[in-house]
């Protein structure tokens, strides 16, 4: 509950108190509100991006807090601070160039456009009722028995069977319409 002041005087003070020579909070705002502006011009100028510099002192700023008590013994905790902000800022810039690196080794796969018959066809299959095109995606897109249909539609497979024949009746009316009316060469 008490400590001593340089000259002798014996200074009573809370026991909450921090003893008088160890950091107390206040200097670390002060710390970080005397170096913080001129450690992300730094920064940015290193990285170029003044978001990432915020961001890199901000996280070395966090960082020396946590170790506060130690860091306000060193010859110049700010010289600590800008080590770590610029190896984090390096650890960034280390991942972006990696990551680009992959991409740019990534094959970039041409897809063609639809063709004509495709487009309608799709066009097609979103005008059948629900069951139906499912019915259809099933069967003759993922190849699977009507049986299977059956199980996982939850109907009898008679009822896939009256849902293909109906999808396929309207399916070709649609088709022949689309001819007709010269829109595909088929």
């Amino acid at each position: 509950m008490t400590g001593t002041c340089g000259n002798g005087i014996v200074a009573v003070r809370p026991a909450s108190e921090p003893p008088l020579d160890s950091p107390r909070p206040d200097d670390f705002s002060e710390f970080y509100a005397a170096h913080f502006h001129s450690l992300t011009v730094q920064l940015f100028a290193h990285t170029g991006d003044l978001n990432e510099a915020q961001d890199v002192v901000q996280e070395a700023f966090c960082r020396a807090l946590a170790r506060w008590s130690r860091i306000v013994t060193y010859d110049d905790p700010v010289a600590w601070v800008r080590r770590v902000a610029w190896n984090l800022a390096t650890s960034r810039w280390r991942r972006v160039r990696t990551a680009v690196a992959f991409a740019k080794r990534q094959r970039e796969e041409q897809v063609a456009e639809p063709s004509p018959d495709r487009v309608v066809l799709v066009a097609a299959l979103a005008r059948l009722p629900e069951r139906q095109r499912q019915a259809v995606v099933l069967h003759y897109l993922a190849d699977l028995p009507l049986a299977a249909i059956a199980l996982e539609l939850g109907v009898a497979e008679g009822t896939v069977k009256s849902w293909l024949h109906r999808a396929r009746t309207a399916l070709a009316d649609q088709l022949v319409e689309v001819n007709a009316e010269g829109g595909s060469d088929g």
